[in-house]
């Protein structure tokens, strides 16, 4: 189905992987155009009630190819200045969408993280509903040793997760953050000693997301989603708005049916 990414959907987890091991995960264009185009088809799947992201091989993600990041100097062979600038929003542009798609995706994904995840994946990760590490995992907001500006994501929703401080620390600094630390500051959720221990927790928490009501699920991310980027104020007046036209489905009777009889509840997509 896909050739950078492995596939796997059971009992209601899509687990998706990144699968070029053999170039560190690092993200080609091809990467790049499937990556949003999975997230769009978990979205639209109702068999999918959450996902989990991880990488193949020996690292999660290695951000963008580098040879895809250096074959942006042809726009240099553009006379126009003002057309060699519309051709590079488009290209970032692009690459903000096909992570974009992670939040606009209405199905929880949680982020299971070894070894290296750097420049984009840090990108990817923020994109996250719930991000677990391993130990040994490092973070690296690298644009900086590469005289860029991290532009896909980073800068705009990592300081909406971590202390502002840390971020322009880690943003400034480019220095490796690992997986104890991470923790620590509140960049993943958990830190593990090996990639089969947080796989089996990251699973089990996939697992119990997935059994819950899915129109809940999907209408909480919604509303932590708005939350984020609007007042108070805003957000209560939202979730007015959503619950009159949700709050009545068959969900709730099924949940509270299967309360009542002492059973486990069973939803639709």
């Amino acid at each position: 189905m896909f050739e950078t990414f492995k596939l796997n959907i059971e009992n209601h987890v899509a687990q998706l992987s990144f699968n070029r091991p053999e170039k560190a995960n690092s993200l080609n264009q091809k990467a790049w155009i499937e990556m949003k185009l999975a997230f769009e088809q978990l979205d639209e799947n109702p068999e999918v009630r959450v996902i989990v992201l991880s990488g193949e091989g020996k690292h999660f993600c290695a951000g963008i190819d580098l040879e895809m990041l250096m074959s942006v100097q042809s726009v240099n062979d553009i006379k126009c200045q003002g057309r060699r600038g519309e051709v590079l929003i488009k290209f970032i542009k692009d690459l903000q969408e096909s992570i974009t798609a992670i939040e606009k995706c209405r199905k929880p994904v949680l982020a299971a993280i070894h070894k290296a995840c750097v420049g984009g994946a840090v990108d990817i990760v923020s994109a996250c509903d719930m991000r677990y590490c391993t130990e040994d995992a490092h973070f690296s907001i690298k644009e900086i040793d590469l005289g860029m500006v991290a532009d896909i994501g980073t800068l705009q929703r990592l300081p909406k997760i971590l202390n502002p401080g840390i971020v322009n620390e880690m943003a400034y600094t480019g220095r490796k953050v690992f997986g104890p630390e991470a923790e620590k500051i509140g960049l993943v959720n958990n830190s593990f000693e090996s990639k089969e221990a947080m796989m089996e927790k990251v699973n089990s928490i996939a697992k119990d997301i997935a059994s819950k009501s899915p129109l809940s699920i999907r209408g909480t991310k919604e509303i932590l989603l708005y939350t984020r980027d609007h007042s108070v104020a805003d957000s209560l007046h939202y979730m007015c708005t959503w619950n009159a036209a949700m709050i009545l489905s068959e969900d709730l009777t099924e949940a509270f049916m299967a309360h009542v009889q002492k059973r486990e509840p069973t939803f639709e997509g």
